[in-house]
């Protein structure tokens, strides 16, 4: 019952729906009277639809949950089943790979590298969490957890190598930080922490503001900040800038934009924030949900328009800030 509806939670994950009908179950051979009462994973809800009727309707009792599903689901067709789920050119419509056999061997360190592509390019994080509940369940304490019901005797080892050079590369590469930031959680996923232990080594250094960051060291520099209460608590940005560039400084605090976000107290007097900083800075204050409590901007020559920009950040409604010098 567990991997029809890891079967279900996949298809419907792919999809991006929520809920799903009787009609979903009954394809991935799941008795209707029977789902909502399996360990409390599936639940019955009700809701009207186009204000005519009452129709019955499904979904999973978090989302985690049919993440994880999927997940589990997509693991075991490749090494049970040697089924790679994630084939592009049947995205499109899932088919039960349960009753399929082949002979070509599939690696999991291709289905990790595909899963890896598909999470990048699926909008608003959609398979980000389905991504490192994949890679986390190649790990060997979980492969033990896993050894009654896996048909086939794979090596984890050399594939999740593969993958965490896989997933490096792509740091390196991409520009989105949100995105950056779940490849680091893979890589925690997968056991290495060596870009994340040499940025620390930096923090705790004093040398920040010395150090020319690649794209992917900015990234783990995020990663970092973003895991660490204490930054949270209060973001100084002239521990990462030297002198007065003003363009330099905007570079930066544009990359650490993530963290300026979740922090609850920004500090940036003289530091040359400029009309495009303001802007940057107003897109923290209309945050969903806003953090920022606390943004000192003293000793800064704010422009017209950086001004009007803070103050659109101030209008808006998710806007939480108490004090602002």
């Amino acid at each position: 019952m567990i991997l029809k509806l890891g079967k279900v939670a996949f298809q419907q994950l792919v999809k991006g729906n929520l809920i799903f009908y009787e009609e979903d179950l009954r394809e991935c051979g799941i008795d209707v009277t029977e789902a909502s009462v399996y360990s409390g994973l599936c639940t019955q809800i009700f809701r009207e639809e186009f204000g005519l009727y009452q129709g019955k309707v499904f979904c999973f009792v978090h989302l985690s949950i049919q993440e994880h599903l999927a997940a589990l689901y997509v693991h075991l067709s490749c090494t049970n089943h040697n089924r790679n789920v994630l084939d592009h050119s049947l995205w499109s419509k899932v088919k039960d790979w349960f009753q399929l056999n082949s002979s070509e061997h599939v690696s999991l360190s291709e289905l990790h590298q595909r899963a890896v592509d598909e999470a990048l390019l699926s909008k608003n994080g959609l398979l980000d969490l389905f991504l490192r509940f994949l890679l986390g369940l190649s790990v060997k304490s979980h492969q033990i957890l896993l050894q009654q019901i896996m048909t086939l005797k794979r090596s984890s080892s050399d594939s999740n190598e593969k993958t965490v050079e896989y997933i490096k590369k792509n740091i390196r590469t991409i520009d989105s930080p949100e995105k950056s930031i779940n490849l680091f959680h893979c890589l925690n996923e997968l056991g290495d922490r060596s870009l994340v232990e040499e940025i620390q080594q930096y923090l705790t250094s004093g040398r920040l503001k010395e150090t020319k960051f690649s794209s992917s060291q900015w990234s783990a520099v995020v990663f970092v900040l973003l895991t660490s209460e204490e930054e949270l608590n209060k973001f100084r940005l002239d521990k990462f800038v030297k002198g007065m560039n003003k363009h330099e400084n905007m570079e930066v605090l544009q990359k650490l934009l993530p963290v300026i976000k979740e922090s609850r107290s920004v500090q940036l007097s003289d530091c040359g924030v400029t009309d495009e900083g303001c802007a940057a800075l107003a897109s923290a204050l209309r945050s969903n949900p806003s953090h920022l409590r606390e943004l000192n901007l003293s000793l800064n020559k704010l422009g017209d328009l950086g001004v009007k920009r803070l103050c659109d950040g101030l209008k808006d409604p998710d806007c939480k800030l108490e004090k602002l010098w």
